[in-house]
């Protein structure tokens, strides 16, 4: 069959999926069909048409790519789309066009003012809640001495609280949102970037982007463009509005993604967020580059158009020479590392020793993102991406801002990373960016198959601090307790490879619960006790809703455990030990999602105390309260990153924990794991070892179960 017969076959083909597919896919095969079948776009934006303009935009993203190359990334992402949603049985009439006109005025942010307020959960079933979640770690004794502080504090000052707290939330849609952030993150003194930021390997090197020398610069232009296009749907607000089913979601969230970062103070930081949308007014669109200690700063857009992927590559080829050979710069970026307040102070006497440091600090503060140009080979491959993970979570201080929203980290060998402050968002935003980012780069094969011509682009311009030997000394303290911790932490990212996502769903057992019990099993296997557990639940169906707590040890969960070991237990008890452990984690999954967790509630009440000046109820100095998580204790700090193949790593919450992220495909199970070396207890490759050991033995169980 011809290109041509094949692409028209593929475009009547694709309009039969089953489900329709989301808007940035429709609008992606737009453009790409129009380019194929006219080539450059002709005719004027539309003014009042949203529809009319979404897709001429989309269309205008692929000037200048020849209609061949159109033609055939049209029928590699068809082909995407067929493979990722099915055929209709028989076809029902509803074309591209009609899809699109469906739901294309959805913008951005158009539900936010129309989503709900967080709850407050009631006092009485948060109590409960939280009784049931001390329980596997108290004996007899120690649990009736709780439930007798419990009681006490629901009669007496924790009803008093709740009604403060209610009052509170009668005034603001979010009443937990700015506690939160200070209490979670702007308050917090330990350096952030490797105890509060999250990082994580770029998937590319699975598909099109093996590690391979020399590309450095090549690729990283396309990455640059891709992430440039998104921050472009997000200002134009037609980044489609994010559901749970037909709930939307709070996007809020996204604002930060772009042209944010964190500003240390003395006792509190602060998020300077610059991103407007293009209704808002003007927005920031200039890079920040830092190679070997030394930044520069470009415009990516020039006449109204964002820079191509050969204009990029010659702005970071500029960079890349003017570094080589030359002795490294200050690193003033290594004091982002430090310890807030440390931090803080460096700040102040930088920008008092010369006022244009100040102006430096705003354009990198105020920039889209930094990309980091790293000189390491963290070699790593789909099965194994420990190097990779362990750079990006651990590298060069001096080439990353810590305290910017999104740094894109781009390796030597041709492989990527990203490190982001946590403060301004959670993960999923970054995961939805890179998520769009491997899509764009795999349908393209990696290539940009566009125009090589280069506009006369002004050179990008290097920004160079004022020091004197105070700043060299604070930037020398800044690197070496950075180093030092760094070389503590130890990570594993492996690929679990002998089921995944398909397997577990064939024996109708939910994905994520499944690993978060093989984890618990995992985890009392080794310490022969239960150990406590925090999952994030996202809470994103509320007015700026973030994430709420969600606590895997369960008794039921613990139960389960011991019937496991229990060599006189049959396959039968185990798999209903296993099934009550099951629904009962679905259960308060789904209550926390709906605002119903216990956690950020208790933490209310605490806040309320605190500021009315009142003496810290019993409820939080009761040893339990700490042993089983609360207060930020928790040994086992979890997350699901989602069903993609982008995943994240951080450090662990407590010093004798772990910190265990994973991503679930179809086929594989991906994990990263990280403990602190200088704990003897732990060890991240063993964890990583009898985890492995339990997936293999429950889905064994739920095999001859079923038989």
């Amino acid at each position: 069959m011809s290109p041509q017969a094949e692409f028209e076959k593929i475009a009547e083909d694709v309009k039969k999926v089953k489900t329709r597919p989301t808007d940035q896919e429709l609008l992606d095969l737009y453009g790409l069909y129009k380019q194929a079948i006219v080539g450059d776009v002709n005719s004027d934006r539309p003014v009042m048409d949203i529809k009319g303009k979404a897709k001429w935009d989309a269309w205008k993203s692929r000037k200048g790519m020849s209609q061949d190359s159109a033609m055939s990334a049209y029928i590699t992402l068809a082909k995407e789309v067929i493979s990722k949603y099915g055929f209709l049985n028989s076809f029902q009439g509803e074309n591209m066009d009609n899809n699109l006109s469906e739901s294309l005025p959805e913008r951005t942010f158009q539900y936010q003012s129309s989503l709900p307020s967080l709850p407050v959960p009631l006092l009485e079933t948060s109590l409960s809640k939280y009784l049931d979640a001390v329980h596997p770690f108290a004996s007899e004794e120690e649990f009736k001495a709780t439930a007798d502080i419990v009681s006490k504090f629901q009669a007496g000052v924790g009803k008093e609280l709740h009604q403060k707290l209610l009052q509170r939330a009668r005034t603001k849609r979010n009443w937990l949102e700015e506690w939160w952030l200070d209490t979670a993150y702007l308050e917090v003194r330990i350096p952030s970037q490797l105890n509060v930021n999250f990082a994580g390997p770029g998937p590319y090197l699975e598909h099109c982007w093996p590690p391979e020398e020399g590309t450095q610069l090549q690729r990283t232009s396309i990455t640059i463009w891709h992430t440039l296009q998104y921050w472009n749907l997000i200002r134009t607000e037609r980044l489609h509005p994010q559901k749970a089913g037909k709930i939307p979601l709070d996007m809020d969230q996204f604002r930060m993604l772009f042209c944010t970062c964190k500003v240390p103070g003395v006792k509190k930081d602060t998020i300077r967020n610059y991103f407007k949308t293009e209704s808002e007014g003007p927005c920031p669109s200039h890079l920040v580059v830092i190679c070997r200690g030394r930044i520069f700063t470009f415009d990516a857009v020039c006449d109204g158009q964002i820079l191509t992927p050969p204009e990029l590559f010659r702005q970071l080829s500029y960079v890349k020479e003017c570094c080589e050979g030359e002795p490294e710069g200050d690193g003033v970026a290594a004091l982002t590392s430090e310890e807030r307040t440390r931090w803080a102070q460096a700040r102040e006497y930088l920008t008092n020793i010369d006022p244009h440091n100040n102006t430096i600090l705003e354009i990198i503060q105020s920039s889209l993102f930094v990309i980091s140009l790293d000189e390491t080979k963290p070699y790593s491959t789909p099965e194994n991406f420990t190097n990779l993970t362990l750079e990006a979570l651990t590298g060069n201080p001096t080439i990353r801002w810590g305290d910017k929203s999104y740094n894109s980290l781009a390796f030597a060998d041709g492989t990527f990373g990203s490190t982001c402050d946590h403060a301004p968002y959670d993960a999923m935003v970054l995961v939805s960016m890179c998520w769009y980012l491997d899509q764009q780069i795999r349908v393209t094969s990696g290539k940009w198959k566009g125009s090589d011509a280069v506009r006369a682009v002004p050179r990008p311009e290097e920004l160079v601090f004022t020091v004197d030997e105070k700043v060299q000394s604070d930037i020398s303290h800044a690197k070496q307790q950075y180093l030092e911790s760094a070389q503590d932490l130890q990570i594993v990212c492996y690929a679990f490879t002998a089921f995944g996502k398909a397997a577990i769903k064939q024996k109708k057992l939910h994905p994520d619960t499944f690993v978060q019990l093989a984890m618990q099993l995992a985890y009392q296997k080794i310490y022969k006790r239960p150990g406590s557990c925090y999952e994030t639940a996202m809470t994103r169906k509320f007015y700026h809703g973030r994430t709420e707590t969600m606590r895997p040890c369960t008794q039921e969960a613990v139960n389960w455990y011991k019937v496991m070991v229990d060599p006189t237990c049959d396959a039968d008890a185990k798999r209903k030990a296993m099934l009550l452990a099951f629904n009962k984690h679905n259960k308060l999954m789904g209550e926390a999602q709906e605002g119903q967790g216990f956690d950020r509630h208790l933490l209310g009440l605490y806040l309320i105390a605190k500021e009315e000046g009142l003496p810290t109820p019993e409820l939080f100095m009761d040893p339990l309260y700490a042993k089983s998580g609360g207060g930020g204790n928790f040994v086992l700090s979890s997350s699901l990153v989602g069903y993609t193949t982008i995943l994240g790593a951080v450090a662990p919450m407590v010093h004798h924990g772990y910190g265990f992220f994973y991503r679930i495909r179809d086929d594989r199970i991906v994990m990263s794991i990280s403990a602190w070396k200088s704990c003897h207890e732990t060890d991240a490759a063993s964890l990583f070892n009898i985890f492995c050991s339990c997936l293999h033995e429950m889905l064994h169980l739920a095999t001859t179960s079923q038989l």
